[in-house]
């Protein structure tokens, strides 16, 4: 694992599956993509850390042989706007991708790649509504109601 924060988070979470614990969800965050400013060093930082950790994560739980027991989401609490600003980062914007992986998870693109020349205000346009990525985890994988706790159906995808 990587001696960042995050690879140290991910390597506890490894050590409590392993362990036995029985907690369905653990949670853990990467911080620094809020990049107004020189954002292309830091992201290439932050991406290969995070790269880097996911890697080491699932390297360790193939070897415990717990592998088919997890899947990672990974998200952003916010988007990036297409255009640069004037401080060499861009700002805030609508629409981020996720990542879901693991063992037990259909891989590939789903959904249509962004358009970057149709935008609403500068911000990319979402295709996929966001709750739809977790109710498909929520039934899909934890088989738990996705109506229930998201409060009406979305329909899922085939990603589990």
């Amino acid at each position: 694992y990587p001696g960042s924060p995050l690879g140290t988070s991910l390597k506890l979470v490894s050590r409590l599956i392993g362990g036995g614990l029985p907690t369905r969800v653990f949670y853990v965050s990467q911080g620094g993509y809020d990049t107004h400013a020189d954002q292309l060093g830091n992201h290439a930082r932050l991406l290969a850390d995070f790269s880097q950790s996911t890697t080491a994560f699932l390297d360790d739980l193939r070897k415990q042989k717990l592998s088919d027991r997890v899947t990672v989401l990974a998200f952003s609490e916010f988007g990036r706007r297409v255009a640069e600003n004037g401080s060499k980062g861009t700002d805030h914007g609508a629409a981020a991708p996720m990542f879901v992986f693991g063992d037990t998870i259909k891989g590939g693109l789903h959904g249509t790649p962004p358009d970057l020349s149709d935008l609403v205000d500068g911000d990319v346009k979402h295709k996929i509504d966001f709750r739809q990525v977790y109710a498909s985890l929520l039934d899909g994988w934890l088989h738990t109601p996705s109506k229930q706790i998201l409060g009406q159906e979305f329909p899922g995808l085939e990603i589990v």
